[in-house]
Order: C-alpha cells, then structure tokens, then sequence
C-alpha cells in the first residue's frame, strides 16, 4: 500500500499483496509491482513522505464521504460494492480476512480447518463474543443466519454459499460447513458478506426493516440512517477486542459526485474521501494536509454487454464493439494516462495468473476489423435483433453521472457510432446500475471487472447460473476450467485454468477492459491508520486494499 502526502514529481511504486488461503499455496492477485520492470509500472508523477501514524489516540470523531449509497446493510439483501464494504467494516466483523500477504486467515472466527478432501470446513468462533443488542455470537447465531438470511430465496449471497449441504452446530462456538463436494477456495467467501455475523435476534425483530436496522459485532454501533445523506455510528463500548475502537463516532456519507467529494474534503467537510476514479486520485495527490492510500490490485474499468439481449447476444457484434475501442483514449477521458496500465484480463500483470497469452489475444484496437465484423451482423438476413438487413443496431449505454464518466461515454458513444451503431446514453445512480445489471435489465454499460480473489470465486461469481453474473454469458469451456480450479491447489495447474478461462472471455468478449482501477482513500493528515489494521495476534492485514478500510484501528489527533 503506497502512502502519499502532498505529491512531488517523480516515479512511483506500487505495493504488492498476494491473494492465498489457509494453509494453501493458492496463488497471487497483485496491487502493482516495483519499478520499471516490464510488469506495467508506470511513471505516475506522484512520489512523497510516508506519513507516520504514531501512538493512537482515543476519542473524536470523523466523518467520510463515500462515492455512492447502498441500498440494505443486511448482508443477504444489501449490494455491497466498495463503499458498502467500507461501512460493513465498521458495522460488522468478517470471519475471516486477508492479511499483508494475501493470505485468508481467521479474524471474527478463531479458527478455521478443512478436512483432507477439503469438502468440510469446520470453523470455531472467539470466546464471549456479543452482538451490538447483548445476544450473543455462537454456533446457533451462525446457523440461523445461514439457514434462514443467506440462503433464502432472493438472498444476493446464495450462489457464493451454494455449495454448502449444511452448516451444522458442533459445540456452542463450533460449526461445520458441508460442501456438495471439494472446494478449495471456499474461506474466501467468509471475508464477503456471506461472512459477516448479525445478530439473527434483531433481524428477526425488525422484519423488513432490518436492513435499515444493523445489528453486527463490530467496532461501531447503528445509530442513525438518512438514505442518500448520512449514516451514523457510535462506537461499540463492548468491543470484542480490547482497546478498539478508538474513535467515538463515524459519520458516513454518500456523496456521488467526484468534484463535490474532493472539494468537500479540501475544506474539511469530510475527513476521509474515498474513490476510484483516476482523476480524482491525482487531483487528491494536490491537496495539502491530506494523505492518500493508494491501492491498484486486479481490478478493470470496463464496459459489460448483455449477452441474453440482441444483438449482444452474437459475438460478432460484441467483437466489432471491442475492436472499436481506443483503450489509451479512454484511460485519458479518465484522467488515467501514465497512472494505469491497458487491462487485457482479469488479473493485473503483477498476478501470477497474469498471462501474456491473453495479453496477445485480447482484442486489439481496428476499426477495419471492427466494421467487417459489424457489417457481416447487420448485413445478415437471421441477425438476432430482428431488424432489416443492412439497418443500423441500436442500443442504450449506461453509465453513473458522473462528469469524467459521462465523457467516458461520450467517448465509447463515438468509437461505435463510426461503425453505423446508433447509441442512446443514459445516465443512472451507481446504486440502480449495479441493481440493473444484477437484474440483467440492462443493453451494456460502463462497469469494473475483476477483483483480488481466488479466481475460482471470481469467475464462479461471474460466469455460471447464480445472481452475480450480470452479462448472462456461460460456455462449457469455462465449467470445465472451474472444476480444475475448484480441486486443485496446484498453482501451475490453477493458471493454465485461468488462462484458458481468459481465452475463452477474449473470444467472446462479455466484458471489455479499458486501465487497472487505481483506488483511493484520501485523508486529512489528522485521520490516521487507515491502512495499519491488525489481526488479533498482530499479524499484519492488508491495508486499506481497494479502498476498504478496517475503521476500529483508525484514530484522528484532532
């Protein structure tokens, strides 16, 4: 994690974090590599002082502005994207979690251990743990919320929990997750919120409202929620972990628009300002009095395209689409020019699933190719849109509204406009974007792909029948490579999966790629520790990693 604070001129360099499991070698998802060393490192003008954050201090409180709302904080029911997340964290306790190197170890649980076949996962939870309303966190908590919240009709983390046969109560603090069959990367999905304890108790209480209602066991109490304005916490006087939390209050806020964010955090309307527009990172580096944390890890501005829809349905219009990008203009529009590398697949170049096969393969900016692959759809008597031969497509392309994203639009509306394509833009709140492209009520629009996990969670997530996958596109090729990577811990075994998967996405194209995401959480200088959490015996975590901060270790001097 790299901490900048009023930036000079110069290179700079990104840190580097592994993505593993338990006791497994799984492999590596990077944040950036060092220097110029062929893995992507750019000059990126920004190269400052490591802020110190010295002794903690108790006390105080903060406030952060966050890129967008959420809907529910009711794991199950809530879509938490980077800003959700930040707030889960302070709400609720992840059972497990990552740590500097990757590695997924226990943090709310005690332990966690599979048995030879890696088919059971048995998990024991810390002593006199209690959620926020006095009851109290064990076994039957776990299994409540299991049964009757996560895997209930509608829940939005089923499919990441949809090969658990049971979860059985072993002891008052012991359970165990039976699995339909061997699963490798399983601890994974106990860092998401399929791994994030409530108090079943209060759910219960509050019916359809608790989702408005948050019970967790972690540093920060509810107390108040203005949707689309703040959200209060208090904090947790009967913390599990002593001497945490340190602050008293934290007030978080959505603020959508990247210039009313920034400017808010300039003049000390926020504390803390989070984002992952590349603009809005190097402006932050400007600030005086603020720090950044920066984080680049496997993780891709993009557009995704609804394959169940025509005539995103035809790979050939999906092709043409991807050959008439410009990826170097549209990483500019994004204010990502000598900051982020082009993206060719799901793992950055620093990622051992990394692979320059697919650097090859991904579909290279040609307009002559483009427009031959377009004509041939347009021009075909059985194209799936139904219109005449020879007739333009037509589609809608969404994206958030904000500014540099509506350039961005502008800008992939005049690479397809120049095949004949005739293009509506719609701007839409990230919040009702991501619920369209969940629903699959969508044409195709600007997204992010990727993310630092087990590749089997990743493309499970994204490419097979459950909820999460918003371009609707499966193949047989990619069920096959999942079945490897669900098996096996063998690493070189795992990237010949991934790689084979990464083709089979470069051919078909459901998702296109423009630069790495760099993320930040920008702070006034008085904020400190953002990315200096620990696990409880003091093994280092992994920072403030996509913009995602454990907030009981953060303190403020003022």
């Amino acid at each position: 994690m790299r901490v900048h604070r009023r930036p000079m001129r110069g290179p700079w360099k990104r840190a580097l974090a592994s993505v593993g499991l338990v006791g497994l070698l799984l492999g590596t998802a990077a944040c950036g590599g060092g220097g110029d060393d062929g893995n992507g490192d750019v000059e990126a003008g920004a190269q400052s002082e490591t802020v110190e954050a010295g002794d903690p201090v108790e006390g105080g409180e903060i406030t952060v502005g966050l890129e967008a709302e959420t809907n529910s904080w009711l794991p199950g029911e809530g879509t938490f994207n980077q800003p959700g997340v930040n707030v889960a964290y302070a709400l609720y306790d992840p059972l497990m979690h990552r740590t500097e190197d990757g590695a997924v170890e226990p943090y709310l649980a005690e332990s966690m251990e599979p048995n030879a076949d890696l088919s059971e996962w048995t998990l024991k939870l810390r002593p006199d743990v209690q959620f926020h309303d006095g009851t109290p966190l064990n076994a039957q908590a776990l299994k409540t919320i299991f049964d009757e919240y996560l895997t209930r009709p509608g829940s939005n983390v089923a499919a990441s929990v949809a090969d658990v046969t049971s979860l059985d109560v072993v002891d008052d603090l012991t359970v165990v997750y039976r699995l339909k069959e061997t699963n490798a990367a399983f601890p994974d999905n106990l860092v998401a919120a399929a791994g994030w304890p409530f108090s079943p108790t209060a759910a219960a209480a509050a019916g359809p409202d608790a989702g408005a209602n948050p019970v967790g066991t972690g540093p920060f109490k509810f107390v108040s929620w203005q949707r689309d304005s703040r959200l209060e916490l208090e904090k947790n006087e009967n913390y599990w972990q002593e001497g945490l939390p340190h602050l008293d209050k934290i007030t978080f806020r959505p603020i959508p628009d990247e210039d009313t964010r920034l400017s808010s955090l300039q003049s000390g309307d926020i504390d803390v300002m989070q984002s992952l527009r590349q603009s809005t990172v190097i402006k932050a580096r400007e600030l005086d009095g603020v720090t950044n944390f920066e984080h680049l890890g496997s993780n891709s501005g993009g557009s995704t395209m609804n394959v169940s829809r025509p005539p995103f349905d035809d790979v050939r219009v999906r092709q043409a689409l991807a050959h008439a990008m410009d990826q170097e203009a549209l990483i500019e529009v994004l204010g990502g020019a000598g900051v982020t590398p082009l993206q060719t697949q799901f793992f950055s170049p620093d990622s051992p699933y990394y692979s320059e096969k697919l650097e090859e393969s991904y579909p290279e900016h040609n307009v002559e190719k483009a427009q031959e692959l377009y004509d041939e759809y347009i021009n075909d008597p059985d194209r799936s849109d139904g219109k005449p031969v020879g007739s333009p497509i037509s589609f809608t392309f969404t994206c958030p509204p904000d500014p540099s994203l509506n350039e961005l639009s502008q800008l992939y509306q005049a690479f397809f406009n120049v095949l004949g394509a005739e293009v509506e833009l719609e701007q839409k709140e990230q919040a009702a974007w991501i619920q369209d492209m969940l629903a699959r009520d969508y044409d195709m629009g600007c997204t992010r792909v990727g993310a630092d996990r087990d590749p089997y969670i990743v493309f499970s997530q994204a490419f097979t029948e459950g909820p999460l996958n918003m371009t609707a596109f499966q193949s047989p090729e990619i069920d096959e490579q999942l079945e490897i990577l669900r098996t096996t811990t063998d690493v070189e075994e795992r990237k010949a999966a991934v790689e084979a998967i990464g083709e089979v996405l470069n051919e078909n194209v459901p998702n296109t790629y423009s630069g790495g995401t760099l993320t930040v959480m920008a702070a006034r200088d008085v904020v400190r520790n953002l990315d200096g959490w620990v696990f409880p015996d003091d093994t280092k975590g992994n920072g403030a990693a996509s913009a995602q901060v454990m907030w009981g270790h953060v303190w403020t001097t003022e």
